[in-house]
């Protein structure tokens, strides 16, 4: 049937006919690319965010499970403004895993280190791993973390670490400062449910 129709049409209405389906198609591809062209900052920046997201809830996770040391060390090691050094079982073994989380320029880190020995001791090289990208905490000045204690005053002596019971975490997500929206700001928090 479609044989007919096209032997019936002349060389002018198959022209016409191909041109048409050419220019609709353009029209198409044209919107589409325009729509990623136009959007393709959004849509790195939710992928960001979600990736984020992702990283600061496994790192709440972990702060949450903060515990003494295979050696018998209290839980808390150090903190600061943009690093918090502990103690956790990050790995379901025996043993108990130095753990550190830091901004390094536009990075959010996990640097771990492995007890080794008997007794257990923290001397082996840190594994340093890279927990979420296009943290702008650094560059906007906003602090990364803030520590509580029992009572939720915050803690403002960083050497206090025996005081810690509650740590807030604000994450600053943007994968191009320079374009608009402006960044999005992730809040997450954790109880040291083994300290008491």
């Amino acid at each position: 049937m479609k044989t007919k129709v096209l032997k019936g049409m002349t060389f002018i209405e198959v022209l016409v006919w191909i041109s048409v389906f050419l220019m609709a198609m353009w029209a198409i591809v044209g919107s589409i690319l325009s729509f990623y062209r136009a959007n393709s900052y959004t849509l790195e920046q939710a992928q960001a965010v979600s990736e984020a997201r992702r990283g600061i809830e496994r790192v709440i996770a972990v702060i949450r499970e903060a515990n003494y040391s295979s050696e018998g060390a209290y839980p808390i090691i150090a903190m600061g403004t943009s690093t918090l050094s502990f103690y956790a079982d990050i790995d379901a073994d025996p043993l108990v895993e130095r753990v550190r989380y830091f901004v390094e320029e536009t990075k959010l880190k996990q640097g771990v280190i492995d007890p080794a020995g008997d007794p257990p001791t923290y001397t082996s090289p840190e594994t340093i791993t890279t927990v979420s990208d296009y943290i702008r905490n650094i560059g906007q000045g906003i602090t990364t973390f803030h520590f509580y204690n029992a009572t939720g005053t915050e803690i403002t002596v960083m050497s206090n670490v025996t005081d810690l019971r509650f740590v807030r975490m604000d994450t600053v997500v943007n994968v191009s400062p320079d374009k608009l929206p402006n960044e999005l700001t992730l809040r997450s928090s954790a109880t040291l449910r083994n300290i008491r």
